[in-house]
C-alpha cells in the first residue's frame, strides 16, 4: 500500500488520541492483529471507536464481522447489532453528529466513519484501500492503520464487487494498547 512513505504519516500530522487494535480472523484462520492510531483532532469520534474497541460501554466490536468489502475501495465493519450494515450504535446513543472534516481520504489505510447521510454516525466504520477523495466532507476521518497495513491486502482479497465478502472476516478480539 505504500502508506509509510506518504507525508500524511509524518510527525507533523495528526496527534494521537489513543492506539487500539483488532485481532482479525479470515475464514476461521488464526487471527492477525492490526493496530490503529486514533486522532486527537476528532476527540468524540476517536473516543467512540476506542470504547467500542475496549467494550467498556458494555458493547462493542469484539465478535463482529466486516460485512462489506469492495476491492479497490474499502472494507466496512462495526455493525455489531445486526451484522448486515443496518445496525450498530455509538457510546453516545444511536447516532451522533459529524465532528469535523479536518482530514481527507487521501491515502490507503485510513479509518473513517460510515454513515447514512449527514450526522448519522454510530459504530460503523470503513478502512480505505485507496485514496477516496469523493468521500471528503461526507465521512469523518478519525484514524489510520499504524501497524500491519499488509492485512488490508488480505481483506481486499476476500472482497467482491457486490461488497459481500467471499469468506468470513471476524474481529475475534479488540482493545486498547
Amino acid at each position: 500500500f505504500g502508506v509509510s512513505s506518504n507525508s500524511f504519516l509524518d510527525m507533523s500530522g495528526p496527534t494521537v488520541h489513543s492506539t487500539v487494535y483488532f485481532d482479525i480472523s479470515i475464514d476461521g484462520a488464526d487471527p492477525e492483529r492490526i493496530t490503529f492510531e486514533l486522532f486527537d483532532e476528532t476527540p468524540k469520534t476517536s473516543e467512540n471507536f476506542r470504547q467500542l474497541c475496549t467494550g467498556e460501554a458494555g458493547f462493542g466490536y469484539e465478535g463482529s464481522k466486516f460485512h462489506r468489502i469492495i476491492p479497490g475501495f474499502m472494507a466496512q465493519g462495526g455493525d455489531f447489532t445486526k451484522g448486515d450494515g443496518t445496525g450498530g450504535k455509538s457510546i453516545y446513543g444511536n447516532k451522533f453528529k459529524d465532528e469535523n472534516f479536518t482530514y481527507t481520504h487521501d491515502v490507503p489505510g485510513l479509518l473513517s466513519m460510515a454513515n447514512a447521510g449527514p450526522d448519522t454516525n454510530g459504530s460503523q466504520f470503513f478502512l480505505t484501500f485507496i485514496p477516496c477523495d469523493w468521500l471528503d466532507g461526507k465521512h469523518v476521518v478519525f484514524g489510520r492503520v499504524s501497524d500491519n497495513i499488509e492485512l488490508l491486502e488480505k481483506l481486499e482479497a476476500v472482497g467482491t464487487k457486490s461488497g459481500k465478502p467471499k469468506k468470513s472476516v471476524k474481529i475475534v478480539s479488540s482493545g486498547q494498547l
